[in-house]
């Protein structure tokens, strides 16, 4: 398989850095400041000509991890530290990454059938120990790259299983979809990778629909922060709202769509809005979610339909499809309709 246009896609989106950059707390703004410089940075990298090439694609059905340390610092990818089989080791954090990277190749695997993240048996590249108290996780288009927080307002970015989940998908999307970093399509792009993180931890918990909390980065905060997680598909723009980090921006309705020309047009905040969407559709139809729900938007993105620039009304109706192709005029189309009607998005 070609490889589509590589994204560097972070988990912390570059508002709330910024955001904490200004804070009065001198140590708290060095970080997010440091932590915006060196994504800036690894953003570059992506643009420049890599060596080498990717790794060779396993094909297998078995997960293929290797986990890296960069011992806080930034040569990507670090000294491996455990590889596939191998016994766990006395870091909780390159335990936690090798795990989740399995939480995601298993949903993909089990419940889709899509052997890794670019379904031809892609192995799963993790870092770990990124930079000096680095407060942000990443996919750069090849691996994912975790930072150990700076235990004031981010802890372990191993934590949530879902953080994983989301960084990954975005390799998903990068094989699949392909969806431009920008604007609706970008927006998309990140709403694809927090559906997909959710159901990570969905899976591996065992959750259904009703059970799960929606939350993307839960336990990633600092106890202090007043906030649950980075992101709620339930209820966009409740979670946070804290004195330092400020408040949740996203939107749950096209009525509040935020028109910006930073964070690549709001990706990380307009994408509230087709979360929503599918948060809506899951909980109408009840059961796991991945099975039904999750079903209908794997199809969209692996079904060669949609453009790289496609809007949220393109998606939108590409979901409607998708449900009729699969399951006909029964209540998996209607519950999307109504989903989609429900955060003010067109579906014709």
């Amino acid at each position: 398989m070609t490889p589509h246009t590589p994204v560097f896609c972070s988990i912390v989106p570059p508002h709330l850095l910024e955001h904490l950059a200004r804070s009065s707390n001198a140590a708290v703004a060095a970080t997010a400041r440091r932590t915006l410089v060196a994504d800036a940075s690894a953003r570059t990298f992506r643009v420049l000509p890599l060596p080498g090439t990717a790794p060779t694609p396993a094909g297998t059905g078995r997960p293929h991890r290797t986990v890296h340390d960069c011992e806080r610092g930034t040569v990507l990818p670090g000294v491996k530290v455990r590889g596939e089989g191998e016994e766990a080791t006395g870091d909780a954090t390159v335990n936690r990454a090798y795990a989740g990277l399995g939480a995601t190749f298993e949903l993909f695997m089990n419940a889709f059938g899509h052997d890794s993240i670019d379904g031809s048996g892609l192995p799963l590249i993790a870092s770990v120990h990124y930079d000096e108290n680095y407060g942000n996780a990443f996919w750069n288009g090849e691996q994912m790259v975790f930072g150990d927080g700076d235990n004031e307002i981010f802890l372990d970015f191993t934590l949530p299983v879902d953080v994983i989940g989301h960084e990954l998908a975005h390799g998903f999307t990068q094989y699949s979809a392909n969806l431009e970093y920008f604007s609706q399509s970008g927006a998309l792009n990140e709403s694809v990778s927090d559906v997909f993180g959710s159901l990570v931890k969905q899976y591996a918990l065992g959750q259904t629909a009703g059970q799960a909390d929606w939350l993307i980065g839960e336990g990633l905060f600092h106890p202090n922060v007043e906030g649950t997680a980075l992101r709620s598909m339930k209820a966009p723009g409740t979670a946070y709202d804290d004195d330092v980090l400020g408040k949740d921006p996203q939107p749950g309705h096209m009525d509040d769509y935020v028109r910006t020309g930073r964070d690549n047009g709001g990706v990380h905040i307009n994408s509230g809005i087709p979360n929503h969407a599918f948060y809506l559709a899951a909980t109408e139809l009840g059961g796991s979610a991945w099975e039904r729900t999750g079903q209908i938007w794997y199809d969209v993105m692996t079904g060669g339909t949609l453009t790289p620039e496609a809007r949220f009304s393109e998606f939108a109706a590409a979901t409607v499809a998708a449900a009729k192709a699969r399951y006909g005029e029964g209540e998996e189309i209607q519950a999307v309709l109504k989903a989609w009607s429900a955060v003010g998005v067109p579906t014709d």
